[in-house]
């Protein structure tokens, strides 16, 4: 495998492992919180997830692509037990250590001269910045306004 390739593929499985992670720690937070009756978040949280798993299967299908094999390991620990303000700031962090990530990896892609993983890269970077303010404006709330605004995430999800 040509150093350029490789190198492309190594970015592609480290973006992969941070995938793989966010996909399991927001499935654990899912069911905590819908275990709590926070079904409206926890609704929220698993379609965060499930937009994590298609970022997963793209970062896997363009390995495959290039001849390598994608990784099946995560890059972090899940995280349980937290308050919905901490499971919030698991999210940002979460978030954006992709985003710093992607940033690194759209460069390193233009300069091995492969585009289609940089405009890839670039394409998930704007949606992992989506829902760090996702998690960032819940967070704010429920710091800024307590019990009052947990209640209005209870009950079925929508």
């Amino acid at each position: 495998m040509d150093k350029n390739v490789k190198k492309v593929v190594d970015l592609l499985n480290q973006g992969r492992a941070r995938e793989l992670s966010a996909i399991l720690q927001y499935m654990a937070q899912h069911y905590e919180l819908e275990n709590q009756d926070f079904g409206k978040l926890a609704k929220l949280v698993k379609q965060t997830a499930i937009a994590e798993m298609k970022h997963a299967e793209a970062f896997g299908e363009r390995i495959l692509f290039l001849g390598g094999v994608p990784t099946s390991k995560p890059d972090a620990e899940v995280k349980k037990g937290e308050t919905i303000s901490a499971m919030c700031a698991t999210g940002m962090a979460l978030e954006a250590q992709a985003t710093k990530m992607y940033n690194a990896a759209a460069v390193a892609c233009a300069e091995a001269g492969d585009h289609v993983t940089k405009s890839l890269f670039e394409k998930i970077l704007a949606e992992e910045e989506d829902h760090f303010e996702t998690f960032r404006q819940i967070k704010d709330h429920v710091d800024q306004l307590g019990a009052t605004y947990l209640a209005t995430l209870t009950g079925e999800g929508e």
